[in-house]
């Protein structure tokens, strides 16, 4: 069986390669082609385009860079063709792959949606295409069930694949050791996977543990983001870069603040007391604020259904915010708080195994249609 995956940044690559290996666990003869990373090739998969090359995010950067989209969407479409496989798999990355799942439908190719857009927030409109363009949608957050239940729309809840990731990850427990870090706590700082991010987080947020003289203070370097991008922004700073293991910096973190995205969650479910951050374009930000329909733009918020790790979005995100928030993470009464809505967040996301569920799932559907 010939398979196409489309992954449009870090945390799909790294669910698509779990699923690429379980799918290689049950059909050894499968072949794998991609648009992805580092982790999809490791897993087995041809690279056709990297991810690092793919992810804009934010309204204006993304009209900003209209012309490299729609050509990628071009080769893309192209390359399917010539491929010919008997199923394509899109990883999350909505604004490209709900493009592709329209076309390929109509071309007569087999369509499954893992990790679904977030239709829920925004642009419901959407749910046409789901509807329409998708022989099966796999979900990953408890609501979005009832969310597609209520549209009419078949979904499969497969539970959430960071309990996979967390799970099997190897720990390390000479981590402080090998990165010739002290016993003193650490404050880890994840400013996001995307330069842009980068960018616009890192500097306030640096300029915030400037007040945790008694931590060491960790940046967690994204895979696909070179060390000069980090290195011009943290050389006035008393800071340790570390790349590849955030897990283990995690595990071994007091506080971290955290970019809104996948990297909330997993610092959850790791057990980082954490305050999420977030801060685009100021166009980008006018634009989403009036038409996105969520109380919260956290995970672990969303999934709780209440407002039980601080976000601070925008304008409120501030050298003297963030401080303050990181300050009050260090109350033991407010982190007994927290680790009992960690618990109540990994009791709601249930049982590790998603990606052999779906793996398990459509491997059936193709072998049955």
């Amino acid at each position: 069986m010939r398979f196409y995956f489309i992954s449009g940044e870090a945390s799909g690559d790294l669910h698509a390669s779990k699923v690429i290996r379980e799918l290689k666990l049950r059909a050894p003869k499968s072949e794998f082609r991609a648009w992805g990373g580092d982790l999809m090739e490791e897993a087995g998969a041809t690279i056709v385009k990297h991810y690092r090359d793919l992810a804009f995010m934010g309204f204006a950067e993304v009209l900003a860079n209209i012309g490299t989209i729609m050509r990628n969407i071009r080769i893309c479409k192209s390359d399917i063709q010539n491929y010919q496989p008997d199923a394509i798999v899109l990883i999350d990355y909505p604004g490209f792959n709900l493009r592709i799942a329209k076309w390929a439908k109509k071309q007569g190719f087999k369509v499954y949606y893992y990790i679904s857009p977030q239709l829920w927030a925004w642009k419901k409109g959407r749910v046409e295409i789901i509807r329409q363009f998708v022989d099966q949608l796999y979900v990953i957050l408890p609501f979005e069930l009832s969310f597609y239940k209520k549209e009419g729309i078949d979904v499969n809840y497969v539970g959430h694949p960071l309990l996979d990731a967390i799970q099997e990850h190897p720990w390390n427990i000479f981590f402080r050791e090998q990165n010739q870090l002290d016993e003193r706590p650490i404050l880890a700082l994840l400013p996001g996977s995307r330069k842009q991010e980068i960018t616009n987080i890192l500097p306030i947020m640096l300029k915030a543990a400037e007040s945790f003289s008694n931590y060491q203070v960790v940046v967690a370097g994204a895979p696909a983001q070179p060390d000069s991008l980090y290195e011009s922004l943290i050389k006035d700073y008393k800071v340790r870069l570390l790349r590849n293991d955030t897990y283990n910096l995690l595990k071994n973190s007091h506080l971290a603040a955290v970019t809104s995205g996948t990297a909330t969650l997993e610092t959850a479910l790791i057990g980082v007391p954490e305050v999420v951050v977030y801060k685009g374009s100021r166009l980008s930000y006018e634009i989403g604020k009036r038409i996105v329909d969520i109380p919260f733009i956290s995970l672990v918020n969303l999934i709780l259904e209440k407002l039980s790790v601080t976000e601070l979005i925008q304008t409120q995100f501030t050298v003297q915010n963030l401080t303050l928030e990181l300050k009050k993470l260090e109350n033991p009464d407010i982190r007994e708080r927290v680790e009992r809505d960690y618990q109540e967040l990994r009791d709601k996301l249930g049982n590790a195994g998603a990606s052999k569920v779906l793996a398990e799932d459509l491997l059936k559907r193709m072998l049955t249609h």
